[in-house]
């Protein structure tokens, strides 16, 4: 995923603003102007890193030196030292917790999706793993970076990246069937089609619609082999890609997977995100 660096800029500055306030008053009656400081970022557990681009960025912006030791994707041991920075002492202390903020979260996500794509490949599958849209309100960027660098996918980043018609849509459209005929014939040729059932019965009638994606929300693994059993009778399995969404966790994932659908998605890796202990420490200090 790419940003231009100052649009960048902006997302990571406006979540510092939201933490600092009216300045970081515990720094300003303890740390004397002038001081110049070194510090570390540390890894205390290991996981997989993310948010060191981001997190340099910031720093940067802030007229502060980083000097990055690790690179987003990399596998991570306890006691790393991820990057080394140094600057003005209370710049330093002012933004240390919004970075490793940036730098645990997006960690822990990537943490979380590489151990979900690790049961899916041992097992030789080649079932996509994705996210959805349940992520904290204006961090989309960055958990959806995060799930990329673990290696799984991001599924719609935006409503505009692809229709997904669901339950609501269906409801006021009248049917399945008026929902997928209307979306067809007025939605621009480059857009997918996505349609989420919750019946075995309306994945078939969904298959015939004219759907390019099914989403079996909320199937049991018994349920999505009686869909798929549907779909091959009537020789359209393979023409539609099946997802298998709602219920699914790390410990059940792998039931899923082997049904034969092509994606399993789950709101836990990033409505349920598990932070990797990240701190930052000082190691020296002086007065300019």
């Amino acid at each position: 995923m790419f940003l231009p660096r100052k649009i960048l800029e902006e997302k990571l500055r406006n979540m510092l603003a939201e933490d600092v306030g009216q300045g970081d008053i515990t720094t300003a009656l303890i740390v004397p102007p002038g001081c110049i400081a070194e510090a570390e970022v540390i890894a205390k557990e290991t996981g997989v890193t993310a948010g060191i681009e981001e997190a340099k960025i910031l720093l940067k912006s802030l007229g502060l030196k980083a000097e990055t030791l690790v690179s987003d994707g990399e596998k991570l041991k306890a006691k790393t030292i991820l990057m080394k920075i140094s600057g003005d002492t209370r710049t330093i202390l002012s933004v240390e917790r919004t970075l490793l903020n940036i730098i645990s979260r997006m960690s822990g996500i990537a943490t979380t999706t590489r151990k979900l794509m690790q049961k899916i490949r041992r097992r030789r599958l080649k079932t996509r793993v994705v996210c959805t849209r349940k992520v904290a309100p204006g961090l989309l960027y960055f958990d959806k970076k995060a799930v990329l660098i673990g290696g799984g996918d991001t599924h719609r980043l935006h409503l505009d990246d692809m229709i997904l018609v669901k339950d609501n849509h269906i409801a006021v459209a009248g049917s399945l069937k008026k929902a997928i005929e209307k979306v067809r014939k007025e939605a621009s040729f480059s857009k997918k089609i996505e349609v989420e059932v919750t019946r075995i019965k309306d994945a078939l009638a969904a298959a015939k619609a004219g759907a390019d994606i099914i989403m079996l929300d909320n199937f049991s693994p018994n349920q999505i082999e009686k869909a798929i059993r549907l779909l091959k009778k009537e020789h359209l399995y393979r023409k539609v890609l099946l997802e298998a969404s709602g219920g699914i966790t790390a410990e059940n994932i792998l039931a899923y997977a082997t049904t034969g659908v092509d994606i399993v998605s789950l709101g836990e890796i990033t409505d349920s995100a598990k932070t990797l202990d990240i701190s930052l420490e000082i190691t020296k200090t002086r007065r300019v």
